[in-house]
């Protein structure tokens, strides 16, 4: 016999075989319900239990990365509410700010009209705006020039006390030297014993008061008002106060430190005295502080 002829009967002999063991498998199915069944949940139990370890891994892995991604989606949704919240909150300090300075500066401005209204004398209110910003001189710059009635010479006050004097006019704008800068000197008096002095500006940047009576009993806290002796100022304007006193046996006169009562470096508007009515001593300005 052939090979190919073995090799065919052999297949034959197999698919028969196959066929009588599928044939007796469904017969028992059939015939054996109850054995057959038993035995099948007894092989799907463990294949069902070894089954559910990967299918529960996947249902967890699942689960995961859905809250993950829930979580990063809710994360999403607030890091953009604090970028939304965090501009709301930077505009209204912004306001704030804005507003801060408004009430600032009206307070500054109502306080300076309030001394306008109450000054024997004729004024025009002006903005600082401009600060000089170099060492060559201490001056600020006004709004305001020769078209509203400003000169050389006038001289420039705050609702706290004296600021300088007017040293060059435009149309529209002034410099006005400030009580600071060495070039500027105005009379002076000692409010309480009534001594009277020159007051300059030094190039420290100080303010003091030179010329005083060798025999001027000055104290320390001493008030500082202008003399009214000369046209740029009326009598009475308060300078400041004595903060050091400089006295020696072979000094002919007696100079003191003054203290003024104008921060020069925050002021936002200022008064010209375009006219001094001279202020007796039962007039003084209501601003005029008591000694210290």
């Amino acid at each position: 016999m052939s090979k190919s002829g073995l090799t065919g009967i052999v297949s034959s002999g197999v698919r028969r075989v196959f066929l009588v063991i599928l044939i007796a498998a469904v017969l028992v199915i059939l015939l054996l319900p109850r054995q057959t069944q038993g035995l099948l949940d007894g092989i799907s139990h463990p294949v069902a239990e070894i089954l559910a370890v990967p299918i529960q891994a996947l249902s967890s892995l699942d689960f995961s990365i859905r809250d993950t991604w829930n979580h990063y989606l809710a994360l999403q949704g607030v890091y953009e509410q604090n970028l939304q919240l965090q501009e709301e909150i930077d505009q209204l300090h912004a306001k704030m700010s804005q507003l801060q300075e408004q009430l600032i500066v009206s307070e500054q401005l109502s306080a300076l009209l309030n001394f306008q209204e109450d000054a024997l004398m004729e004024t025009v209110a002006a903005r600082v705006i401009g600060r000089n910003a170099t060492n060559w001189y201490r001056a600020i710059i006004i709004d305001k020039g020769s078209e509203d009635g400003i000169s050389n010479e006038m001289g420039v006050v705050a609702a706290t006390g004296v600021v300088g004097r007017v040293v060059n006019v435009n149309p529209s704008t002034a410099i006005v030297l400030l009580l600071t800068d060495p070039n500027i000197a105005i009379a002076g008096m000692i409010q309480r014993s009534r001594d009277e002095g020159i007051v300059q500006g030094t190039t420290q940047g100080l303010v003091r008061m030179k010329y005083l009576p060798p025999l001027s009993t000055i104290e320390m806290g001493d008030v500082v008002v202008t003399s009214g002796l000369t046209g740029d100022y009326p009598r009475g304007l308060p300078i400041g106060h004595i903060r050091q006193l400089e006295t020696g046996d072979a000094e002919l006169f007696q100079s003191a430190d003054i203290q003024p009562l104008v921060d020069f470096s925050k002021l936002e508007g200022v008064l010209v005295v375009t006219s001094s009515g001279q202020l007796q001593d039962s007039e003084l300005l209501p601003m005029i502080v008591p000694s210290r």
